[in-house]
């Protein structure tokens, strides 16, 4: 090794260890991504209330983690180390504390700072109070300073969640299936908040263009288009073709010309899905299984139906140039279409999931002491445990949202090398019994990435991966940052059509 080359891996090394990006993203989860979650959470609102109070909505604010304590059996409080978390088989971690509010009849009655449960804490995170010690002082405290971090304590055991591999959502990918009748296929997994909808387009021999999503199975497009608003054909040819493929545009909108209103065409939907509700109840319906299902990435209220329709037009006409051979088909297993979950992501999952249940239970518990004729404080019916039990019975068993299994594993402590290797691996989510050579293979896209050497013998080689040394993953965008680059696109004269 050059000493040139040794200089600059130990410069990288200073500022940069094996598991930065897993840290980094528990901060943002910390920092960013729990506020995000209580700014999706609609305000609570019960429907059994006091008869005396016309309204009364229940709002969380202002979420925040303190750093790792532990309560003792006199009831004091006092700061934990790692250590006496191993040694007394606890787990490190720390109190979430949320600002609760109750309004009735518009004014605010009741306003107080609660504990809602208690959040496992990343060691060498920035809440942990290992953070930025020297090596004498993780000596003094009982740590390996050469330890890196980025793992968790459950119960007294060293935890790491595993990071996982995944196709990128809100792109519209266009393959060549291996099952059904149509020649090509387009796929898309709209995702909003841990809700993720995947959408099919596919053109059988009939050719006429048919979307799938959720319950909505194999509906025309040129019909849902119509539906979110956009109604004249000239401006559907407009926004999906280029001169020269005018033809498989007019095809579809020649069978459905006697669709003129969105009435039409969302009764269209509900009779293909067999609805026998009356006509006004059916097309109502429609409306909002479109509004929440259909591409929510997009948005879910009434103001981005026709942004959906623009889109719509977009994945038609992709999906056109495509099948003609004027753009190359979609390459799954090139990793720009691939993106990782890494902790802080699958622990907002887990923490959005689990906090929607501790709502449900707040409410259940309210409502039902409504009923006999009392009025409950809000601080006494929120249970703390039941955010924290959850938490912990998911990082203890590595049972995750969504049914995955596998997600959370005892950290492998048999030498250094086995510390990095299980603290960098990466799973795919397709299943070890089935074949799938295409997603086992090494892809040129994989070099500087992931380890083209490391992957286990059996049913899971090729899925069971691991991140190169020098590999670092980027965050996900926020909200402020993305509305700069959008803004920096309008100064350079692009034009939304929105």
């Amino acid at each position: 090794m050059s000493k040139k080359f040794e200089t600059l891996m130990k410069s990288h090394f200073l500022k940069r260890n094996f598991v930065s990006s897993d840290i980094e993203s528990f901060n943002n989860f910390i920092n960013s991504g729990l506020p995000k979650i209580i700014t999706e959470l609609e305000d609570i609102e019960p429907t059994i209330i006091p008869h005396d109070i016309d309204e009364l909505k229940i709002k969380f604010d202002n979420i925040r983690v303190a750093k790792p304590m532990i309560v003792e059996a006199d009831g004091s409080e006092r700061n934990i180390l790692p250590r006496e978390a191993r040694l007394r088989n606890i787990s490190y971690a720390a109190t979430v504390y949320i600002d609760v509010s109750t309004h009735i009849n518009g004014v605010q009655r009741e306003s107080f700072t609660t504990n809602i449960g208690r959040l496992p804490v990343m060691l060498k995170s920035d809440i942990c109070h290992l953070k930025g010690k020297a090596r004498e002082e993780l000596i003094e405290a009982g740590e390996d300073p050469n330890d890196p971090g980025g793992y968790f304590i459950i119960n007294g055991t060293e935890r790491v969640l595993i990071d996982v591999e995944d196709l990128a959502s809100n792109k519209f990918f266009v393959e060549k299936p291996t099952v059904g009748t149509s020649e090509y296929v387009g796929k898309l997994f709209s995702q909003r908040g841990s809700y993720r909808i995947p959408h099919k387009l596919e053109k059988p021999r009939d050719g006429i263009f048919y979307l799938s999503f959720t319950r909505v199975q194999k509906i025309p497009l040129i019909v849902i288009i119509k539906a979110l608003g956009l109604l004249k054909d000239e401006e559907i040819t407009h926004f999906v073709s280029s001169s020269e493929d005018y033809e498989e545009v007019l095809i579809n909108l020649y069978n459905f010309t006697d669709i003129k209103t969105e009435d039409d065409a969302l009764d269209f939907i509900a009779k293909k899905l067999k609805s026998t509700k009356p006509k006004e109840i059916r097309i109502q319906r429609m409306r909002e299984t479109l509004d929440k299902y259909l591409l929510p990435h997009l948005g879910i209220t009434k103001e981005e139906r026709i942004y959906k329709a623009y889109n719509l037009c977009k994945l038609m006409k992709k999906f056109i140039k495509a099948s003609k051979g004027e753009l190359p088909l979609d390459d799954k297993d090139h990793y720009a279409n691939k993106r990782l979950k890494l902790s802080g992501d699958l622990l907002e999952d887990l923490f959005r999931t689990n906090l929607k249940s501790l709502v449900k239970d707040l409410l259940y518990n309210f409502q039902r002491i409504v009923k006999r004729g009392k009025f409950p404080s809000i601080k006494v019916i929120i249970r703390d445990k039941l955010l924290t039990n959850s938490i912990y019975s998911a990082m203890a068993t590595g049972n995750w949202v969504g049914g995955r299994k596998g997600i959370s594993q005892r950290l492998q402590r048999i030498n250094n090398l086995e510390i990095v290797s299980h603290l960098q691996r990466v799973v795919s989510p397709l299943s070890p019994s089935q074949e799938n050579f295409e997603a086992r293979a090494l892809h040129s896209t994989h070099l500087g990435r992931l380890c083209p050497i490391e992957t286990p013998d059996g049913t899971n080689i090729g899925l069971r991966k691991n991140l190169s040394l020098l590999a670092s993953v980027s965050q996900g965008v926020e909200d402020t940052e993305r509305e700069k680059i959008l803004e920096n696109l309008r100064n350079l004269g692009l034009r939304s059509v929105k």
